[in-house]
């Protein structure tokens, strides 16, 4: 069923929110509330929210007023559900409240129509208990607030439809949304289900008297994290954390039930930003924290174990896949990584470890370290790419990977063009490069190596944007870690430089740090003019550790090479191709085509083993001596004057026609 009128049931904080995400996406939306004061405030709420769109340029002035007659305000129910394709409640989160509701909308819906909930914590299935035919009912828990946040959890209950559960997650690509699937039913799903143990532990640091929230929050901000654990409790509300561990300690574990600290707190009215005061004191939005040191009584690894753990039971009980687990936590906690990628760099003994003492420590069983964690198993759980039940779910919306004509692993996409092949860096907007990039980047360049007809290969980023450099945020458990991570991007960057194949780098919008190193170990570089091009990292306390250090003084003399390392100045493609970084300029909107021109050409009139030998000629020469670097020359003359091609070229210039050749 193709979706085109959309009903939002509760007109609160994230009802208006969803309602201003389908109508942003020109889908027609009813807002429904059976209070019209509540309808006032979210239509006043949606207006100055697109104001604030078209201030920050995200949105045009012409359009704003088409998207705001997108939505229809009613404190009629029936009117508003009856001729509706897709109705989501997005009403408070209490269960007998939800459940009268739902009962009314199945009365309502025509029965085909859709029904979704934004329940946060809710079973799916205990909620479609009041809904008629609930193999159309699914889970769609949008993240506050749904205009900013990418992620959205579709959750399957027992009774969903396979059908309506793959609907459900490609509504949510059109809509802009970033989807994970949950496929089994489970309290609080991914995001909030991982974060759970999370606030039980820090409820028990106040209740143990462990450390202060101030000095918790410190510590955290001081880790790189945008917010405290407490601080993001009062901005959330302690009524909303408060009503979710009693639902787990109903629904998962009674241990969720210890908590006192935020208890108090709720009994006190202190709920937060919501009423002006929790563990801080709210003033315009802000919290006023004290400025106090960071505590030294709790480790990073003490809150990354615990989430670890929690993930690992998530993936134990096939609710989510790794992958997407990771996703849900860096997106909907606002974080630069979740805990499978900081499970990467641990053993399973070490998490062990470390949860065997949280778990003395705090005296909650749940810190005890989950079933693969204890066998030893988890690298083995985290790799999972699909569950046997889901997998035959699990719609295959992306080409498979290995097609080299049109494959998609995540954050590096590849295609074909005749015999150019194209690698694209797809990584949120500034194209970052983390380890995931890394891996997905050398398993592309092995793969087209392998291709006997690809001769010439672009790299770009997406969006118009290089890649601005490593994503420094990830998380590194320590001094050898971060070297690795060295070692594995020289290690890539390397096999560019020493492939067979002739690699373009595409630079437009920025090309920092390593960003800046990957278009180095390209053998050529076309620029926009207006590009910006260094190396930011002596600002940041590293130095350019992918190679940058030693392949730019080979490119441009130690002298200007220093500068650029050691005053982290930005250049021009303009100025890049006056130092001689970059081969060709070209105009911001032809050099996606320019670029694809030349290197479709090159293809054309270069043979194969001609252009991998003299690559190597220039590059092992330059790295030793002269004499060296004439012996590779003459070797390679010797090689190329036994192949095919050098008769073909030979005879096609006799003739003056185009050669054919077959790089033999």
């Amino acid at each position: 069923m193709e979706i085109k009128n959309v009903t939002i049931v509760g007109s609160g904080q994230m009802g208006h929110g969803i309602a201003e995400v389908f109508a942003l996406s020109n889908y027609h939306v009813f807002l429904e509330d059976a209070f019209e004061d509540a309808l006032k405030k979210a239509q006043k709420s949606i207006e100055t929210s697109m104001e604030k769109l078209v201030k920050s340029g995200k949105l045009k002035e012409e359009n704003r007023s088409a998207i705001l007659s997108n939505i229809k305000y009613s404190s009629n129910l029936e009117e508003s559900v009856k001729g509706s394709d897709l109705i989501i409640e997005a009403v408070p989160e209490i269960m007998d409240l939800k459940k009268d509701l739902l009962s009314k909308i199945s009365e309502y819906a025509r029965p085909d129509a859709i029904i979704g909930t934004n329940t946060s914590n809710f079973r799916i299935t205990d909620l479609s208990k009041s809904v008629k035919n609930p193999e159309r009912f699914v889970g769609l828990h949008f993240f506050n607030p749904p205009v900013l946040l990418k992620l959205v959890e579709v959750i399957k209950g027992e009774s969903t439809s396979g059908k309506v559960f793959d609907e459900a997650f490609a509504l949510m690509g059109k809509i802009g949304k970033t989807a994970i699937r949950v496929f089994k039913d489970s309290p609080g799903f991914v995001v909030n289900r991982i974060n759970a143990p999370e606030s039980l532990l820090f409820c028990i640091i106040l209740d143990k008297k462990i450390a202060s929230p101030e000095a918790v929050d410190r510590f955290a901000k001081s880790q790189g994290l945008p917010m405290g654990p407490y601080e993001l409790m009062d901005y959330v509300g302690i009524d909303t954390v408060i009503h979710s561990l009693e639902y787990y300690a109903e629904a998962l574990s009674p241990e969720y039930g210890k908590c006192k600290a935020f208890k108090q707190k709720f009994d006190a009215k202190e709920l937060g930003m919501k009423s002006g005061k929790g563990f801080y004191v709210w003033e315009n939005g802000k919290a006023k924290i004290p400025d106090v040191p960071p505590t030294d009584k709790l480790d990073l690894l003490d809150v990354l174990a615990v989430e670890i753990n929690e993930a690992a039971k998530v993936v134990e009980e096939e609710i989510a896949l790794p992958e997407d687990i990771e996703t849900g936590v860096k997106l909907g906690m606002n974080r630069p990584f979740g805990p499978v990628s900081v499970a990467q760099g641990l053993t399973s003994a070490e998490i062990r470890k470390k949860l065997d003492q949280i778990h003395e420590r705090f005296g909650a069983e749940l810190f005890a370290p989950a079933t693969s964690i204890k066998e030893g198993k988890l690298r083995e759980l985290f790799s999972k790419k699909e569950f046997q039940k889901a997998a035959k779910e699990k719609p295959q919306t992306q080409p498979s990977a290995n097609s080299i004509a049109g494959s998609t692993t995540g954050k590096v996409s590849l295609e074909k063009k005749g015999k150019v092949s194209i690698i694209t860096i797809q990584n949120q907007r500034l194209n970052l490069i983390d380890a995931q990039v890394l891996q997905e980047l050398e398993r592309t360049v092995d793969e087209i190596a392998d291709d006997r007809e690809t001769l010439a290969v672009i790299i770009r980023g997406n969006g118009g944007i290089f890649s601005a450099g490593a994503e420094l945020s990830q998380f590194f458990n320590g001094s050898k870690d971060f070297m690795e991570f060295s070692r594995k991007g020289q290690k890539v960057f390397k096999k560019i430089q020493e492939s067979p194949k002739i690699y373009i780098a595409q630079i437009e919008g920025y090309a920092l740090g390593g960003g800046f190193e990957l278009s180095l170990s390209c053998d050529m570089r076309f620029s926009t003019e207006d590009a910006l091009i260094g190396f930011p990292e002596v600002q940041r306390g590293i130095l350019p550790g992918w190679s940058g250090t030693q392949r730019l003084a080979r490119l441009i003399g130690i002298s200007r090479a220093e500068y650029m390392i050691l005053s982290s100045e930005r250049i021009t493609g303009k100025q890049a191709a006056e130092y001689g970084l970059v081969s060709k300029v070209f105009p911001k909107n032809t050099i996606g085509d320019e670029t694809l021109q030349f290197a479709t050409k090159f293809c054309e009139e270069t043979a194969p083993i001609s252009a991998y030998l003299s690559k190597i000629s220039v590059n092992r020469g330059y790295d030793g001596s002269i004499d060296e670097g004439l012996w590779i020359e003459a070797l390679s003359m010797g090689v190329l004057f036994s192949t095919d091609d050098i008769k073909e070229g030979v005879s096609a210039f006799i003739q003056k026609r185009k050669p054919e050749f077959q790089g033999k």
